[in-house]
């Protein structure tokens, strides 16, 4: 199965947030290069915040090109099988932390935000990944800054579409 076929499955099968499914369906359906940085009018990114529910934490990157504090993600690539495995493997390159899980029961929340030229937009699917026990982050050279976070903390320093994957995330655990 093509990776833009397990998107098109997953979309489908993700219930809640209707008219942005529905959009982010459309948006594939009318670009067959959809999941892929080349298509201008809005591709597809796979993300994951990094939890660690025994300590009540989350690991955010303060993204270099951003400068936000955001969760781990980023494009697809072409060895990504699907869009689970893009968010792990991102969330993986990011953190530097070896052995994240994913949280079970696919995406946790979208998420369209506009980005600078030549794109004009990102449609993120937003998982979530579980830190193992003794987790040791390493910063990788798209960050800035790499942090744990309290849960009550998190709301202080980033933006509003974190803070719904956070209480999204915190809900299914």
């Amino acid at each position: 199965m093509s990776l833009y076929d397990d998107a098109v499955l997953v979309l489908k099968g993700y219930e809640g947030q209707e008219d942005l499914r529905q959009a982010y369906l459309d948006h594939l359906a009318a670009h067959p290069d959809g999941m892929w940085k080349s298509c201008e009018a809005g591709h597809l990114t796979a993300s994951a915040l990094v939890i660690d529910p025994s300590r009540g934490r989350v690991l955010l990157t303060l993204h270099r090109k951003l400068r936000m504090w955001l969760q781990m993600g980023g494009h697809c690539e072409p060895g990504d099988a699907s869009l689970e495995a893009a968010a792990l493997r991102e969330a993986t390159e990011e953190s530097g932390i070896t052995g994240l899980a994913l949280l079970p029961g696919g995406p946790v929340r979208l998420d369209r935000h506009p980005i600078p030229a030549p794109c004009h937009w990102h449609l993120d699917v937003q998982y979530a990944v579980l830190a193992p026990p003794g987790a040791v982050q390493e910063i990788s050279d798209e960050s800035l800054d790499l942090r744990w976070f309290g849960y009550d903390e998190v709301a202080d320093v980033a933006d509003e579409s974190v803070v719904r994957l956070l209480e999204g995330t915190r809900a299914r655990l």
